[in-house]
Order: structure tokens, then sequence, then C-alpha cells
């Protein structure tokens, strides 16, 4: 049985997916695991890969969804950004995107699009 939180999370990636697709991203593969490490959704526009975390959070808390986006996250997703930017091959220029929501019971109250989170370099 899924928690508040899990099927919160579960409802706030699913908005982030149909919020990219609506903005002419093409999902490319959704919670890609690397040891430890964990990119909720990786995405493709133009001639960019787009690795987008995801934070979702009950409208009206203390903190807000990008505020839960930590140093030790960053690190996370540029080693998993890494190994699949290795195993695919891709030549694609990398870009790291947070959606934060909010949400009230199971409706989306409000989505950001933050794209360029955090920078890149090898």
């Amino acid at each position: 049985m899924q928690t508040e939180r899990q099927i919160r999370g579960a409802l706030g990636e699913q908005a982030a997916v149909d919020y990219l697709r609506q903005n002419g991203f093409m999902i490319v593969e959704r919670n890609y695991r690397i040891g430890r490490s964990e990119i909720d959704i990786i995405a493709t526009r133009y001639d960019e890969l787009h690795f987008v975390e995801v934070k979702t959070r009950k409208a009206g808390t203390m903190t807000a969804p990008e505020e839960a986006l930590t140093e030790q996250k960053y690190r996370a997703m540029r080693r998993a950004a890494s190994a699949y930017m290795a195993q695919h091959h891709s030549q694609l220029e990398p870009r790291f995107s947070l959606i934060a929501i909010e949400m009230i019971g199971e409706r989306v109250e409000a989505l950001r699009f933050v794209e360029d989170a955090m920078e890149y370099s090898w």
C-alpha cells in the first residue's frame, strides 16, 4: 500500500511529464537509476538533453519544493547524468532542470519549471 507521500510524488511526477510534453519535450526515460542515484525524468527538446528533478510538496507547507534540491542531490544527478550520457553516447547538450509542484489533495495547485536549475560542467 502506498503512503500519501508516495501517491503525491507519483501524481506530481505525472503532472511534470504532462507539462513537459505540452511544451515540446519528448520523454526519453523516467526514474533512471544508476547505483544509488536517480533522475526522475530524462527528456529531449531541440538539441538538448534535459535531466529533470521533480519536487512535489503539499501547498502551504513551510518550505517550497525548490528548497529540497540540495548540493548532495546535485552531485548525485551529475553522476547519474554522466553515466547516462556515456551509456547512450549522447552528443546532445545536457541541461539540468527542476519542476517544483505544490498540490492540494490530488490537484496540482502550482507548477514551476526552472530550466537550468544547476550548472553542468565536465
